[in-house]
């Protein structure tokens, strides 16, 4: 017999009773990382960061310093310039979504992706919140090959942070939630979006887009035709817009 807090308890009963017993359910670290912050969020997070060293490196093969600036001819490469794009440069458009000027400009993004991102994967589910991602980053990019400067070039991974922060403006509207604090983050951004050196343009493309995308998704969340389509022409027209050369 075993001592317990009030009289004895036998081994062979405690041990009967203890095998009903659901034990807890253990996982790695990165089974526990996926359930709390989201699959999705943390796959993004990590494709960002490992571009944002790839252009670090690169950055350090010519001679800049990684720690202020990823300027590289990797970099080079990855951002939107839309006379390149038009000369048959595609691949501009979804490199640029991940690339980042500086470490600066890549932890502010990725605090906010994991902060919005996480909550809105958990909204919304894994395929729509990887899908208003997606498609705010286009709008940035068909904002700025529209409207940017035809000879420059721009990294569009902020396009895709402000297009979630308005989907989770939209879930908010539609949860009827208090909108004043999220408002008041977006307005600071935006007096941000206006000092030299920031993409305003791709900011407002991928904040229109991404809340385009959200009201579509969320509005007729249980009409998932309806949904789809819309989506896809929402898509069709960012990419015309984008490849259809309409200067």
């Amino acid at each position: 017999m075993n001592p317990a807090a009030v009289g004895f308890q036998c081994p062979d009963d405690v041990r009967a009773g203890n095998a009903g017993v659901r034990q807890p359910r253990r996982g790695t670290g990165v089974r526990l990382a996926g359930r709390r912050w989201g699959v999705v969020t943390l796959t993004l997070i990590t494709i960002n960061v490992l571009i944002g060293l790839a252009t670090a490196v690169s950055a350090v093969s010519v001679g800049v310093d990684p720690l202020r600036s990823f300027d590289s001819p990797l970099q080079d490469q990855f951002v939107l310039a839309p006379f390149m794009v038009d000369l048959g440069e595609w691949w501009r458009v979804p490199t640029s979504a991940f690339t980042h000027v500086s470490p600066v400009h890549l932890l502010l993004n990725m605090f906010a992706l994991l902060l919005f991102g996480s909550e809105l994967e958990r909204m919304l589910g894994r395929a729509r919140y990887l899908t208003v991602y997606l498609v705010s980053a286009l709008g940035g990019a068909a904002a700025l090959q529209l409207f940017g400067n035809y000879f420059g070039g721009v990294v569009g991974a902020s396009a895709a942070i402000y297009g979630l922060m308005a989907a989770f403006g939209v879930v908010l509207v539609q949860q009827k939630q208090d909108l004043r604090g999220l408002l008041t983050l977006l307005g600071i951004n935006l007096v941000i979006s206006f000092l030299p050196g920031v993409s305003l343009l791709g900011h407002l493309g991928g904040l229109v887009t991404g809340a385009l995308t959200a009201a579509v998704l969320v509005f007729a969340r249980r009409r998932r035709p309806v949904a789809v389509a819309g989506v896809a022409v929402l898509v069709l027209v960012l990419l015309v817009l984008v490849f259809g050369q309409l200067r």
